[in-house]
């Protein structure tokens, strides 16, 4: 069976020359959720947005290869690579305040992608999406569907747009770090709640994350990034057992513990910066030189 993603040393560069991403290798198996965990600016993103062709036109990808399914998207025209990223794959935005459409209702907004991209008929997407919004537990979703976003609060929002990623059985969703923006208890039920639909649906997410333990909760494996470039890559449960990058013992060791809310920060040590730093170099000398 094809992985649902299958990313080849993929490399994008600034109009400057400048890479940032760095010969990325990965992929996503049917029903898996892999993590991508890094700091910011680490180009986990921009590893989701390459996935889903929305990359910005200032980053152009110079090599690699990103399949879904077995199906080369480098190899598609841009017609059939829209249709193919349409129908296979779906995003959980980041921010539920900015995602959606301030001036249209919210079942307008979900049913587009299902009528206009999918080619549903409007009953097939309003039956459909009334049966996600009862999934993802919204109560009276008659009444949801005919408000305007600022209606909803951030949480029921997130859940809309959950609702929306998983409406169309898409194989691979990428979540963009999906509760940055939502407080503490309510990224609680959105993480119980996307686990337990991805469950249920046997959808492969791809979820970007700055928090390590969201990546304990959620994923079975995980990709750590720094700079655009995988610098360690595991299962889940070895990475926390024994994590075998420095960069990555130096996050675990950053990040608080609720068992000792008292204890100092442990910020990443300089040597350690100072050694991934060498390695962007030396990796970014040898490219250039071996691609002209």
């Amino acid at each position: 069976m094809s992985a649902c993603l299958d990313i080849r040393h993929l490399s994008a560069v600034l109009p400057n020359g400048q890479r940032v991403l760095r010969s990325v290798s990965l992929s996503v198996q049917p029903g898996e959720v892999r993590a991508l965990v890094g700091e910011s600016g680490a180009g986990k993103t921009m590893i989701g947005k390459a996935v889903l062709g929305v990359l910005p036109k200032s980053v152009r990808i110079v090599e690699g290869e990103m399949l879904i399914e077995g199906e080369d998207l480098g190899r598609l025209d841009a017609k059939a690579r829209r249709t193919l990223i349409g129908a296979r794959t779906a995003l959980i935005p980041q921010d539920p305040l900015t995602a959606l459409n301030p001036s249209r209702r919210i079942g307008s907004q979900m049913t587009d992608r299902l009528v206009r991209i999918l080619g549903w008929s409007g009953e097939r997407a309003d039956t459909r999406i009334r049966q996600l919004l009862d999934e993802v537990h919204i109560r009276d979703p008659e009444r949801v569907l005919k408000c305007y976003p600022h209606e909803l609060s951030g949480g029921m929002r997130q859940r809309v747009l959950i609702a929306a990623a998983f409406a169309a059985e898409p194989r691979l969703i990428v979540a963009d770090e999906p509760t940055t923006a939502l407080d503490v208890t309510v990224q609680k039920q959105i993480l119980r709640l996307i686990a337990q639909l991805q469950r249920d649906h046997g959808t492969a997410i791809l979820f970007v994350t700055h928090d390590l333990g969201v990546v304990a909760k959620i994923s079975q494996r995980v990709s750590v990034l720094y700079a655009g470039k995988v610098v360690e890559e595991a299962d889940t449960a070895d990475l926390f057992a024994d994590p075998k990058h420095p960069y990555t013992r130096a996050l675990m060791a950053a990040t608080p513990r609720y068992t000792d809310p008292l204890a100092s920060l442990k910020p990443v040590d300089e040597s350690v910066l100072a050694g991934l730093a060498a390695e962007i170099v030396a990796a970014d000398q040898a490219w250039r030189a071996s691609h002209g």
